[in-house]
């Protein structure tokens, strides 16, 4: 077993095992069977004294191909982007030389910045609150110009009590 650790303990033999080299220790040590494992996989070729010997290591880990780590720990954008959304603090820094506005990734809305629709101001009217729907129409109306005369004629209805 000494000559063994001798031999493995040789200059380049870690760093390049080979073929030849493996054979060389398989004639030296022919009890020791991972040797003979090696030797099978650099050479390519089946050894009858591996399946003789000890039929169980043909699951010998020097018989596994080896894997790709980086090919393992590589994420594709949407998991990067899956693993940023699951986090509970979303804030994003800004580099050096941009400027430090804060990103706002939810609407902060004021009573100023009400949701206006056409839908809401009819849900009030349903309701009878005539002041909120009156309120809505005049916010669409400045918010579209174009449509300000359709608007203008609701509010006359609804201030004069006329069904739309």
């Amino acid at each position: 077993m000494s000559d063994l650790k001798t031999y493995f303990a040789m200059p380049g033999w870690a760093e390049t095992p080979s073929a030849s080299r493996a054979g060389e220790l398989a004639a030296r040590f022919p009890w020791f069977l991972p040797v003979h494992i090696l030797r099978e996989v650099l050479a390519g070729e089946s050894d009858p004294r591996v399946a003789l010997m000890a039929p169980w290591r043909a699951e010998s880990s020097l018989r596994r191909a080896s894997v790709d780590v980086a090919a393992l720990t590589r994420l594709s954008s949407e998991e990067i982007i899956d693993r940023f959304l699951q986090e509970e603090d979303l804030r994003i820094v800004a580099d050096e030389g941009e400027s430090e506005e804060e990103v706002v990734l939810r609407p902060e809305l004021d009573d100023d910045d009400e949701v206006v629709s056409e839908e809401l101001a009819e849900i009030y009217l349903a309701q009878g609150l005539r002041d909120r729907a009156v309120a809505i129409y005049r916010k669409l109306s400045l918010l579209n110009p174009e449509k300000s005369v359709y608007f203008a004629e609701l509010i006359g209805k609804i201030e004069n009590n006329i069904k739309i």
